[in-house]
């Protein structure tokens, strides 16, 4: 290992490209995203790079101000019902779709709501419904 040639090739990389490293603002995030963009085109050859930039487009998008809201509204997000109303898209299926798996329309419609949760039995059911893991709805 020659680190003379380790210590130049990292000096350009941050003449060229300190994002990769670090990102500070909106510019280094959209030139982050940019270089991703290009460098999924052929993951195999970049992935160690790939794997370099995820971390830092992640740290930044974990802590930057103008993804706060966003990232607190994911947080309250209730994964289940949110699986449900996308697979009720996927399948054009309504509220009265579902006698089987979890009962009436007016007991989908409040669990779509947030005023009731599902249970056990309805994961099950609706997982062998749509052939998904029960995780899913969890």
């Amino acid at each position: 290992m020659n680190l003379q040639r380790i210590e130049q090739g990292l000096s350009s990389i941050v003449a060229e490209a300190s994002f990769i490293f670090r990102i500070e603002n909106t510019t280094d995030h959209e030139k982050a995203l940019d270089l991703m963009d290009q460098l999924i085109e052929d993951y195999a050859k970049h992935e160690p790079l790939i794997d370099l930039l995820c971390i830092s487009i992640e740290k930044y998008e974990n802590s930057a101000h103008e993804f706060l809201i966003f990232n607190q509204g994911l947080s309250q997000i209730n994964s289940g019902i949110s699986t449900l109303a996308i697979l009720m898209e996927q399948h054009n299926l309504n509220t009265t779709d579902f006698e089987n798996e979890i009962g009436g329309k007016s007991l989908v419609s409040m669990i779509l709501n947030e005023k009731r949760s599902l249970n056990l039995s309805h994961i099950r059911k609706l997982s062998e419904r749509f052939h998904v893991s029960p995780q899913l709805f969890i």
